[in-house]
């Protein structure tokens, strides 16, 4: 065990800037779901990420990491009552006992794969192509953010796709190209292939950091967690506006990388996104690599 003691006055602080960080975009879902309306770009965060709301606004810390506690904490704060929690002499930390062995070897996963990413070099050259392959040809009721026009018509947006080369890394935008676009990309990953082919470039690789750190929750605590959203966020946000919709009237300025400069503009801000992501990958990987250094009976184990 870590020996890091935060004081109450500490983690407080972090817990009031965690909450400052995510709590807006949290609530604004549970709000449009309450009355069933969409957003194109941030409901993303909270459908295909499907880390609850809720969840995501409780502030826990680390594994390896306690704090000063009270009695008044824990009623305030119930989410700190679970199981995974240990409280000894007024001090809360997660107990490493309740780690289960699929915990254990998930964690191992994802620093592996946090590993290769980080020894890659990133291939920008995709614009962001994948958002137009998913209706690439496709008839008007199957797109999916119906209520917003395309920027192109059919036509022309087909003939865009057909003239740039096609060369998305990620299976799980992949899978949602279609039928007509899949054999136009140079690769054909799979699930299995992530590991061999996934880049620090791919904007949907270091969004799903966010995916990765929520899975381990709580052992990867708040910060990092709060971190990965934040750029998940602004992956999602470049995302979306370098796709095919026209989001003007939500205050999405479009990146046109129908043209070269917007292509080239849509490449700073990949590579700027890159760099951001290569700091939090790094972060997820030492996190992820001391979790799979738990060897302690797992909870299910206990008697």
């Amino acid at each position: 065990m870590s020996g890091v003691v935060l004081s109450r006055e500490q983690w407080l602080e972090r817990a009031a800037a965690h909450h400052e960080r995510v709590a807006a975009h949290a609530d604004a879902f549970v709000e449009r779901r309450s009355r069933e309306a969409k957003h194109p770009v941030h409901d993303f965060l909270f459908t295909y990420y499907s880390f609850p709301p809720a969840k995501l606004k409780q502030w826990v810390p680390p594994f390896g990491v306690s704090i000063e506690c009270t009695d008044a904490d824990l009623e305030a704060r119930p989410w700190l009552q679970s199981e995974r929690f240990i409280r000894q002499e007024g001090l809360l930390r997660l107990n490493e006992h309740r780690f289960t062995s699929r915990e254990r070897e998930f964690a191992a996963w994802v620093a592996m794969l946090c590993e290769r990413i980080l020894g890659r070099a990133g291939r920008f050259a995709c614009f962001g192509l994948h958002e137009w392959a998913m209706v690439y040809r496709q008839p008007a009721e199957q797109v999916r953010h119906q209520g917003f026009e395309l920027r192109l018509s059919p036509e022309e947006l087909a003939a865009f796709v057909e003239s740039q080369p096609v060369c998305c890394s990620h299976y799980d935008a992949f899978r949602f190209f279609t039928p007509a676009a899949r054999p136009l990309n140079a690769l054909q990953p799979t699930l299995e292939t992530r590991p061999d082919l996934e880049q620090p470039a791919c904007l949907h690789a270091n969004m799903d950091l966010y995916k990765w750190s929520s899975k381990l929750w709580p052992w990867t605590g708040s910060q990092l967690i709060g971190e990965c959203f934040e750029l998940a966020l602004a992956g999602r946000d470049l995302d979306m506006r370098a796709s095919p919709y026209d989001l003007r009237d939500l205050g999405y300025e479009p990146v046109r990388i129908e043209t070269a400069e917007g292509r080239a503009r849509y490449e700073k801000e990949q590579r700027d996104l890159a760099a951001r992501a290569s700091v939090v990958r790094s972060k997820l990987r030492l996190c992820c690599e001391s979790l799979a250094l738990i060897d302690h009976p797992p909870s299910e184990l206990l008697a």
